[in-house]
Formats: structure tokens, sequence, C-alpha cells
């Protein structure tokens, strides 16, 4: 569990150069299922296979939940990641898997739609990310594991100061398929990464 007194109900917004981001709202559910819609054939090849109702509202309102519950527990929180300049939904982000005690360690998972890549709005989101893992939840280390064919993905995680470690063989049932992926780590005293002020 967060143990820490500011996590609060009203957790503010994280900015970044050029991204804010936030916890989703239920109110999100249009703008998100807009950008996921247009951006599937973009994401299929990196995320686990989506169901047959993936962009329903039923299945958004149960989405929903699992954030709050996650968040509740202290075990994650989800962050919505919108483009400052125009203030829409680009993706999202995610630091999950926390552990508290020796490990002190969270995984950071992400996406973006289609028509947001390669404008550097995720490597701005990781940035922002890793200093708010590191100061205000107190963690240690964050993880990222990333498909090795996916160049977009390893060199958002290398700008971010993020470091390979390893492979980790058959790791994750990625579009119905065990993949193998690259760790990629960063730890609370590795130098910041260049642009941030962590």
């Amino acid at each position: 569990m967060f143990a820490l007194p500011f996590f609060r109900r009203d957790l503010p917004a994280l900015k970044g150069d050029r991204v804010t981001l936030r916890v989703p709202f239920t109110n999100d559910y249009r703008e998100w299922a807009a950008v996921r819609g247009e951006s599937r054939a973009f994401l299929e090849p990196w995320e686990p296979r989506w169901t047959p109702d993936e962009l329903d509202r039923t299945a958004w309102r149960l989405r929903i939940s699992r954030y709050r519950e996650d968040y509740a527990q202290g075990t994650a929180i989800a962050f919505f990641i919108f483009e400052k300049s125009s203030g829409k939904l680009a993706g999202g982000i995610t630091l999950g898997n926390i552990r508290h005690g020796v490990s002190q360690s969270g995984h950071i998972g992400y996406w973006i739609g289609e028509r947001f890549g390669g404008r550097g709005l995720m490597t701005d989101a990781v940035k922002v990310v890793a200093p708010f893992a590191f100061d205000t939840l107190r963690l240690h280390r964050i993880e990222a594991a990333c498909i090795p064919d996916n160049i977009r993905s390893i060199r958002v995680l290398e700008k971010a100061g993020f470091r390979r470690e390893g492979l980790l063989r058959s790791y994750l049932r990625i579009n119905g398929i065990w993949q193998d992926h690259y760790l990629y780590a960063r730890i609370a005293d590795d130098p910041p990464a260049a642009g941030t002020k962590d």
C-alpha cells in the first residue's frame, strides 16, 4: 500500500515540456476509444491480444474500476498522456507492479496513438514519470520490458535514461504469441536523462 501522506485522490497532474499526465476519468471514454480505435493496427503488434469488446463502454467501466482498485491498493497508478499544445489525449502510461519493502520497485508500460507517434511525447512522459516514481513514491528502481523489434520503444527508454540489462525469454504473451523482451531499468541514483531536471 502507498503509506505516504501525499497520495490523495486529488493527485495533481504531472507536467513535462510537451505533455501533461493525469489519472483517467470516466468521462475520458469517448476520446480514449477514438484514439485506441483509430490506432488499432499500430498498437496490436505490441500489446496483449485485444478482446472483442475492447473498446466497449462496459469494458471501459471495468478498466476504470481496475485503475481505481490498483491505485487504492497501492500496486499501480495509471496516467493518461495529453499533448500540451493541443490538449488532446495522446496515450497512456502506467507505473504498475509497485513493490515496497526490500524491493522498492515498479514497472512502466505505455501506449501512444498512431497520429501522436514520432513527436517525442512518450519520451517526455517517461521522463516525467521517473522523478515521480523516485521522489514521490520513494521507489529505488523502475523497469520496463520491450520486444526487441520495437525500435521506437527502445529509443524512448534509452532517451529517458533507462539501461538495457538483459533478455527475458518468452516473457509476455503479446498479440497471442509468447515473446522475448529486453529488460530495461533505471535506478534512483542513475544520472538524470538528458533534458530533465530530476
